[in-house]
């Protein structure tokens, strides 16, 4: 191999290794936006039990698989907070994209969300400094504004890519826990996911969260 080459050749290679690490870096710097304030009343490992206040989400409800409910409800409120609204307002992103399958309840008992079991509901919590006085109205009437009251939580957070069989067992992992400290929560299991999709594995955090009845 000639020397001209052979520079060459390191030259790309010192760019694979350049993008190797700024794709390394990229998802925990794209994550550094705002998030929702909590306090921790106990912890137990990665499981924690937290205190949230007030808050208001952007959410829209869609069907479909798992995966594919999630990517169409981001869409959906991400176009909302880009400008899809009345005065295009942009609103700054934040974290985590929150996903809840919507409830069947029984009609004995009191309705507060009712669908079939393959319904999402898809959630930004909106940043701190908006009100629902101040936030722009959604041009998709799938967006609405919805404000969501204090509440004390039961959660686990993970690392990984957080596919069905990873969730379905943190989710185990989680409800064990609840059963061996007598708690009793509220409706299905909120999944909260803080990194874009192309952050490595190792890197991400990833939570479920369950409300606790009576907070």
């Amino acid at each position: 191999m000639s020397k001209r080459r052979s520079k060459i050749y390191w030259v790309l290679a010192g760019l694979v290794v350049l993008i190797g690490v700024a794709a390394i870096a990229a998802g925990p710097v794209m994550s550094r936006v705002e998030e929702p304030e909590y306090k921790i009343a106990s912890s137990s490992g990665p499981i924690e039990i937290r205190s949230y206040g007030p808050m208001i989400a952007a959410q829209a409800t869609v069907q479909g698989e798992r995966k594919t409910a999630i990517s169409a409800g981001f869409r959906l409120i991400a176009a909302y907070i880009f400008g899809a609204n009345k005065p295009k307002a942009e609103i700054a992103m934040t974290a985590p994209v929150q996903q809840q399958r919507q409830q069947k309840i029984a009609m004995t008992t009191p309705v507060t969300q009712q669908g079939d079991g393959d319904q999402w509901v898809v959630r930004f919590i909106m940043p701190k400094s908006w009100t629902m006085e101040s936030l722009p109205e959604p041009n998709d009437k799938r967006v609405t504004l919805v404000p969501v009251p204090p509440r004390q939580t039961v959660v686990i957070r993970f690392s990984g890519t957080a596919d069905d069989d990873l969730i379905e067992q943190k989710t185990v992992e989680l409800r064990r826990y609840i059963a061996a400290q007598n708690l009793k929560t509220v409706g299905e299991p909120v999944y909260a996911f803080y990194n874009p999709p192309w952050t490595l594995p190792m890197l991400r955090r990833n939570e479920i969260i369950f409300d606790l009845a009576g907070k």
